[in-house]
């Protein structure tokens, strides 16, 4: 489900030479719509300066090109803030001598949220069919005569000053943005008039736009009209706005009754999360990850249990853990499902390594799994026995998103090396950035320890700086393994990353020939497979013929 609009506009120069006011609806792609919104914005240039035309549009299209330029991972008040002050500062520089002025009000509708920036005398209201309200302020001076003077406007001082208004928005509500041609005429009675008698949003905009001159306005007239059809999903940008609303949940109790969730026991603490299992009205069983308590005043902290929580939400599917809605949320926690089974860790430790049927089997759940991550621009950084789960409905999932790195989105703290050092991609230690081969690497190093028991460069310890030679070739412990996997895991697993497959998916597809080459192909003569052994074994023969001989002769 996705965010869904509907909008109408006019404008119209009136007894005026020129329309200086200009309007802007932008509606992106989906992907993008999703990522930075939708945006709606009225300019009402300012006709005493050099040209109010010129910077009413000027601003429109750097408006319309620079936000959806800056980063998704800067706040929608943000990113505005950022490029309105670098044009304020072009309009101071491009008047020839003169001022370009102009007002503006821009609207903002990502997800279920609006952020609204205003600076001037254009207004903004909320309309709910039956109450317009004003959202907006006038940036006019208050001294009889001078109510229609600007004191704050794009291009008039240095110091750029912009209101922000951010909001949850309500399904079937409008938004409405009006110029000072139709406010100073009809005023908040005469708008909620036309509104309450035209339903049609096109419609109504032209219907203010007419009324306003038809009652005398001497000025450019200009409406913009936007419906909130459909609201969507709660999405990460949604989550995040509510961090500062979001207090940590208390210590839970076994019993305790909790957001609708009956809490059974803490499961797992740590210096990072705490992790409790509760059940729902169903009595399944669900797990509550948060953060402990000496970790409530960490800036990164809340976000990124947030950003962990909607990766899941992202990769839903067969191979992920299923993440809650939690539609009532009032607290810092995501919950998503436990599962019956045990971890490959468990399995490895219990049952010691993989029968290679079953190994074989797991190998390429695990490369499916990642390379649906993949796909969605996720990489994990965590692939280990311990954070797949073999579960008792037959499934593997991967679990344990807490080091999942997305670009764009994800922040690590300078010279910090998430991972498992054994699982730790040999360019990682030399400081390269994430990337998919290091998840590569992983799933290499991980299915190359659930066959053999041990690890193909030996075990890393915390704070060592390994070096990478030449990794032991799995078959040295595992002599069953066919050559075509034991190649197959050698350059999953080479220290270049050059040297390994591109992607996951190449992977899995060589993986897959391999196999049916292995079962199709007629079995290599014994000296072409191996030749040393059988040389050594004619050697070994013909002097075990020799000495026979040598008997014979002596007894003869």
């Amino acid at each position: 489900m996705t965010l869904k609009l509907s909008f109408g506009e006019a404008s119209a120069t009136g007894p005026r030479a020129e329309n200086q006011d200009a309007l802007r609806v932008v509606t992106p792609a989906p992907a993008l719509a999703a990522s930075k919104g939708y945006l709606f914005a009225l300019a009402d240039g300012v006709s005493q300066c050099a040209d109010g035309g010129l910077a009413a549009r000027a601003t429109l299209q750097a408006l319309a090109l620079d936000y959806y330029a800056t980063p998704e991972t800067w706040a929608v008040a943000q990113s505005l803030d950022r490029l309105l002050v670098a044009h304020n500062r072009w309009l101071q520089a491009n008047g020839g001598g003169q001022p370009l002025l102009t007002t503006l009000t821009a609207l903002v509708l990502r997800g279920r949220r609006y952020t609204l920036a205003h600076v001037g005398d254009c207004r903004a209201y909320r309309w709910d069919g039956r109450q317009l309200s004003r959202l907006s302020e006038d940036h006019v001076w208050e001294q009889p005569g001078m109510q229609h003077v600007l004191k704050r406007a794009l291009g008039l001082d240095q110091h750029l000053v912009v209101d922000y208004l951010d909001g949850e928005l309500q399904a079937r509500e409008s938004f409405v943005l009006v110029s000072d041609g139709v406010w100073a005429v009809l005023g908040d009675q005469g708008i909620q008039r036309i509104l309450h008698d035209e339903q049609e949003l096109g419609a109504a905009a032209q219907a203010l736009v007419s009324a306003a001159h038809l009652a005398g306005g001497q000025d450019n007239a200009s409406a913009l009209l936007v419906r909130v059809d459909n609201l969507p999903e709660v999405g990460l940008a949604d989550t995040l706005a509510q961090l500062d609303h979001w207090p940590l949940p208390p210590r839970l109790q076994e019993g305790q009754a909790f957001e609708g969730w009956q809490v059974e026991r803490l499961i797992a603490e740590s210096r990072q999360s705490m992790v409790y299992r509760v059940r729902d009205g169903q009595d399944r069983r669900w797990l509550l990850k948060t953060l402990p308590a000496s970790r409530h005043d960490e800036p990164r902290a809340g976000p990124a249990l947030l950003l962990e929580e909607w990766f899941l939400r992202r990769v839903a599917g067969r191979h992920f853990p299923e993440a809650h809605p939690l539609p009532q949320r009032q607290h810092l926690y995501y919950v998503q499902r436990e599962y019956a089974g045990q971890t490959l860790a468990e399995h490895l430790r219990l049952s010691g390594p993989m029968a290679l049927p079953e190994w074989q089997d797991i190998g390429p759940r695990l490369l499916k799994a990642l390379g649906q991550l993949h796909r969605r621009n996720i990489l994990h950084r965590d692939i280990k026995p311990e954070n797949l789960l073999w579960g008792d409905d037959g499934e593997l999932r991967l679990l344990d998103f807490g080091l999942a790195y997305c670009p764009g989105l994800s922040q690590d703290e300078a010279h910090s090396l998430p991972g498992t050092p054994s699982y730790i991609a040999p360019e990682a230690f030399a400081g390269a950035p994430p990337s998919p081969q290091q998840d590569l690497y992983a799933a290499g190093v991980t299915l190359y320890h659930l066959l053999t028991g041990h690890y193909p460069y030996g075990e890393i310890e915390a704070f060592q700086h390994p070096r990478f030679g030449t990794p032991t070739p799995a078959s040295r412990y595992r002599p069953d393994l066919p050559a075509w996997l034991d190649e197959c895991l050698a350059r999953a697993i080479a220290a270049d990353p050059k040297d390994r497959y591109e992607t996951m998916e190449e992977w899995l597809l060589a993986f897959e020939q391999d196999e049916r080459r292995a079962l199709t192909a007629k079995p290599r003569p014994l000296l072409e497979r191996e030749p040393l052994k059988v040389w050594r074994g004619m050697a070994l023969l013909s002097l075990l013929l020799n000495l026979a001989l040598l008997v014979l002769l002596l007894h003869g």
